[in-house]
């Protein structure tokens, strides 16, 4: 039986809280934003380019495992587990994705559109006044036009929540093989400890992450557009079906703890070699084609190593929970949900107060902490539309309304 994973559960919750660490980072590294901050600071880059790698990776990694626990638990309930995987995908992260589309994401695009006014990019000319004029209608019915030299904002979008349109996808079909070949899932887990193992565990992922990375991104760069994404997909869906294999393969848990100290030099070092080019090839514009290359072999090396690190030394040690595990388990989902609009809607005002730097940075993120906080409390005490923001309803309050809806009828 395939029963839950504390050291998961642990991944699951740091792979978000660097991601909400990351974006209020892009506020102020001087890179293209939502908004960014009239003091951008260079020292930020490498940084910011430490998770950029394997960050994301290691989500859909967790989120595969995530949605085949999930699958194992409606399996103990009888027959019908794959369409009850489906039904719970579509509600679990398409109802959030929607909502967060119309209501979440918004206020980003509003102070993205005033900063481009202010700033006289807008092709419209338009005032900061006039281009937000009947703006969340505009937002609703792409009708906006708003536009600089780089091309339009096109709305409604779902700017940082594009992770959850992707896991929804990847979870459908799941589901959908789940219904056709669900008695192969055991096999194909033990293959996959049995080939990745030794350097075959370092070997075969970075070959196929240097395969795709220079096969593919520079022709498919990365839109998250769903349709045209190649890249992003053929990086993220293995992940995903790595994760939902992962779980039912000891053995290769097993050689992710045995070498986690090597994964963890060779990630360590690829950072720096990675850093390095970068100090010598700004954004990597190599003059020819094979340093550039290069670049992208130390990128897949970078990328697995980490990930192997971080699975590795996760499984050594953390073996159970905790009640703030419990908590952050329960409300990371919604930190995730609501966190870029708290911080675009923070830093855009904050930054008018004209503070230290430092102070400035730091108000910033705890703001962002704590409106994250908020709406998971929130969440959890408006009972079935919490699956909005990230909650679903318990047990025992679903049973209580049953209860009451039973009594006053």
């Amino acid at each position: 039986m395939i029963g839950r994973r504390h050291d998961l559960d642990a991944i699951r919750i740091g792979a978000f809280a660097l991601l909400i660490l990351y974006h209020v980072g892009m506020f102020y590294v001087p890179w293209d934003w939502h908004v960014n901050s009239a003091r951008p600071q260079e020292w930020l880059e490498p940084v910011m380019r430490f998770t950029n790698p394997w960050r994301m990776t290691l989500l859909f990694l967790v989120s595969g495992s995530a949605t085949r626990l999930l699958y194992e638990a409606y399996k103990r309930q009888g027959a019908g587990a794959a369409e009850r995987l489906g039904g719970a995908r579509l509600s679990r992260l398409g109802l959030p994705l929607l909502f967060g589309m119309l209501v979440i994401v918004p206020p980003q695009t509003y102070y993205q559109v005033l900063e481009m006014a202010r700033n006289g990019t807008l092709l419209s000319g338009l005032s900061p006044e006039a281009a937000v004029s009947g703006f969340w209608t505009r937002y609703v019915t792409a009708s906006g036009q708003w536009c600089n030299a780089d091309g339009c904002i096109i709305t409604p979008t779902w700017n940082h929540l594009w992770f959850l349109a992707y896991v929804l996808l990847y979870g459908l079909l799941a589901a959908m093989v789940a219904g056709v070949a669900e008695r192969r899932f055991g096999g194909w887990a033990a293959k996959l400890g049995a080939v990745l193992k030794g350097p075959w565990l370092f070997l075969l992922p970075v070959a196929y992450l240097v395969a795709i990375r220079i096969g593919l991104y520079p022709r498919f760069p990365v839109t998250h557009d769903v349709i045209t994404d190649l890249y992003t997909h053929a990086l993220s869906l293995p992940a995903f079906a790595f994760g939902f294999l992962m779980v039912a393969a000891p053995k290769l848990t097993a050689q992710f703890v045995k070498y986690r100290h090597l994964s963890l030099a060779l990630a360590l070092g690829s950072y720096a070699a990675y850093i390095g080019y970068l100090v010598i090839y700004p954004d990597g514009a190599a003059p020819t084609l094979g340093l550039r290359n290069v670049l992208r072999v130390v990128y897949a090396i970078d990328q697995w190593a980490f990930i192997a690190a971080v699975l590795g030394y996760a499984a050594k040690h953390v073996h159970g929970t905790s009640p703030l595990m419990k908590y952050l388990g329960g409300g990371i989902f919604s930190f995730y949900i609501v966190h870029q609009t708290v911080t675009v809607v923070v830093a855009a005002n904050v930054e008018k107060l004209k503070l230290p730097l430092f102070a400035e940075m730091g108000i910033v993120l705890g703001l962002t902490v704590a409106g994250c906080v908020v709406a998971y409390e929130i969440a959890k005490r408006i009972g079935v539309f919490g699956i909005l923001l990230g909650v679903s309803p318990s047990k025992r309050a679903t049973s209580q309304r049953r209860q009451t809806a039973a009594a006053n009828a």
